[in-house]
């Protein structure tokens, strides 16, 4: 699943002579260094009387505890008492400095109006000197943060929902990032579970009813603050919000495009104007819905006509190409013309299909995928047995050998070719002329309407090995949603694009510019969003780098917390950990077109007494390499240079 329209791979930047990965080696003593905390985080938090929905268990699961600023090398965590940690990182390997700089008030709630659930405190760097820090509770504090000493608290606001039943009531949110949006201004992004009646049970408010199932609604928020900030007293104000948005899940990716002067937002649903109607649900009519069959019992009388098998199979190795086609056992072979160039391929026969069989063959100089050596090419044709169909078998020898054809032919400029898996074991070549008798003997009488298929279409590195439904699960189904500056949509993105599958977003800390690495096939491809010249210009996703069959090895990984890369350097599987075992962090090496093989290393966090991973982030040091910074229960563990 993939938004095809906005995505479009560069098919010179796949590689289809990529083989898997090999070990790089990095010595663990010379890369990873561990600091004990005093100050301790913990993923505990105090919640509702009702059971989280599965959209929050999910963010919780994912949500990263460490903030790493934009620039320099200065990181900020909330620990388990709500103290603000600020670290700063020299650059020497020497120990990080951990600074108490401010202390959360703690709200006490009393059972009986405790009904929502509390969020993790969060933050964003504004800057390295401003952070914004929510304690989780309904309460957002600018905190202006020197080199030395206590944070000087900048201002203090509460979010609460002007339309609600208890419009006084703060609502927990958490922070996604923030901006500055011009000289005069900045803004926050927050998200909120959406409650009708912030006062009543949320078990029966904060959720609505679609085909019969319960869906709970989140809130996206875009506050405003001037800038700007200058020390005020402890009195609490109302957030300014600019725009708000309603959808299905906590967005996974939120962030400011300054070039066009609009907020993106990534989530596994899109965000609509609270003010927009619900899109109704889809209710199946009654001859809509497909009955279940009962013993002996055939639904096959009056069904459709079955699928008609694609009109050739085909297999390939190392150095060769196998392609058959099904022709009627009556064809002689006086009217097969077969011919072979470096480049195409034509193959006529002459004859008149019966209305029950295949299409004959016609390709005239059609592009094959690659190059062939056309003097060592043959065909066979093959009507013995008692068979109504015979196959008529080309076979391609590879120009260039180890080179993965992703299909025999180019597609054609009008789009109008089939593309045919290919089938992995040639010795299921031969079903194609089963699967044509079963298909004519289905028109003639209506049984068997299966349309049975001939390739199970996956590549070589997959042989053997592919668990169809634990590879489909890999990554996160993922929209897009831009909001202009004042809370409307673009006219450009007034078109919402497809669902695509996100298997990555930017490490936070390593870089400015926004890339998403998508699930294509088994690869995970990297495509960059591009700036805008003028402030309307559509957003443009580019194709700048592939990582080979990324989506297969990480089908491999059950404890996965977090995946992150650092532009087309690496893709980052961190492990979560447990208190008696550390996790482990893989790294896989982005690769060049035609490399057979890409460097895969692995650390370890945790050292069994870490404790789990709760967040990680990147700084830069003066030689443009990145340091990881990875934020346990009870350490904090920094990886130089491997990336």
């Amino acid at each position: 699943m993939a938004g095809m329209s906005t995505f479009k791979p560069d098919r010179s930047l796949l590689n289809p002579k990529f083989e898997g990965y090999k070990l790089d080696l990095i010595a663990q003593e010379d890369a990873v260094v561990r600091f004990n905390l005093e100050h301790k985080p913990t993923q505990s938090t105090a919640s509702g009387r009702s059971p989280l929905s599965f959209q929050e268990v999910q963010s919780r699961i994912t949500h990263n505890h460490l903030v790493i600023a934009g620039e320099g090398r200065r990181g900020l965590y909330i620990d388990a008492e709500h103290k603000v940690i600020v670290l700063d990182l020299a650059e020497d390997r020497q120990e990080p400095s951990f600074r108490v700089v401010y202390e959360l008030p703690r709200v006490i709630n009393s059972p009986d109006v405790d009904s929502v659930h509390h969020e993790y405190p969060s933050a964003s760097f504004l800057d390295p000197n401003v952070a914004f820090v929510a304690d989780g509770q309904g309460a957002l504090y600018v905190l202006g943060i020197p080199e030395n000493g206590l944070a000087n608290l900048l201002g203090c606001y509460e979010l609460t929902d002007p339309s609600s039943t208890s419009p006084s009531t703060s609502i927990p949110f958490r922070i996604h990032n923030s901006a500055k949006t011009s000289q005069s201004y900045a803004a926050v992004l927050l998200s909120s579970r959406h409650y009708h009646d912030a006062g009543a049970d949320s078990s029966a408010t904060s959720s609505r009813r679609v085909a019969g199932k319960t869906l709970s609604e989140f809130d996206v928020w875009a506050a405003q603050l001037t800038l700007p900030f200058t020390k005020t007293q402890n009195d609490v104000g109302g957030l300014d919000i600019i725009w708000r948005r309603r959808g299905e899940d906590v967005p996974i990716f939120a962030t400011y495009d300054d070039s066009r002067n609009c907020y993106l937002l990534i989530g596994s649903s899109t965000y609509r104007s609270v003010s927009a109607p619900v899109a109704p649900s889809y209710e199946p009519s009654p001859d809509e819905v497909a009955p279940i069959p009962r013993l002996d019992e055939n639904l096959n009388v009056g069904a459709a006509l079955p699928l008609k098998p694609p009109p050739y199979s085909w297999t390939q190795t190392s150095d060769s190409v196998t392609v058959a086609f099904p022709l009627p056992a009556t064809t002689p072979k006086s009217h097969i013309k077969v011919s072979f160039s470096q480049r195409t391929l034509t193959v006529h026969v002459q004859g008149t299909p019966s209305a029950d069989s295949a299409n004959l063959p016609h390709y005239s100089l059609k592009q094959l995928w690659d190059g062939i050596q056309p003097s060592s090419s043959f065909w066979t044709w093959d009507r013995e047995g008692g068979h109504s169909f015979g196959l008529l078998t080309l076979h391609l020898d590879k120009q260039n050998e180890n080179t993965r054809w992703m299909q025999v032919f180019t597609t054609s400029a009008s789009g109008d070719d089939v593309e045919v898996p290919e089938t992995l074991d040639p010795s299921e070549l031969y079903a194609i002329r089963e699967s044509l008798e079963k298909y004519t003997a289905a028109l003639r009488d209506g049984e068997d309407a299966s349309g049975l298929g001939l390739g199970r279409g996956v590549p070589a590195l997959a042989q053997g090995e592919m668990d169809e439904e634990v590879d489909s699960s890999i990554g996160r189904a993922a929209f897009f949603t831009w909001v202009g500056e004042e809370g409307g949509t673009p006219a450009w993105a007034s078109h919402p694009d497809s669902p695509f599958n996100l298997l990555s977003v930017d490490l936070p800390g390593s870089g400015f510019d926004t890339s998403l690495v998508v699930k294509n096939g088994i690869d995970g491809t990297l495509f960059s969003l591009g700036a805008a010249t003028i402030k309307d210009s559509p957003a443009t996703w580019t194709h700048s780098a592939t990582y080979s069959a990324l989506a297969f090895v990480l089908a491999s990984k059950r404890d996965t917390r977090f995946t992150y890369h650092v532009s087309s350097n690496a893709v980052l599987a961190f492990e979560n950990g447990a208190q008696d075992r550390g996790g482990n962090v893989y790294l896989y090496r982005g690769t060049r077109a035609n490399q057979l093989w890409a460097k895969q290393s692995v650390l370890k966090v945790g050292d069994g007494a870490a404790g789990s991973l709760l967040g990680v982030g990147a700084v830069k040091n003066p030689q443009g390499k990145h340091t990881l910074v990875c934020l346990c229960e009870n350490e904090l563990v920094v990886m130089y240079d491997i990336v």
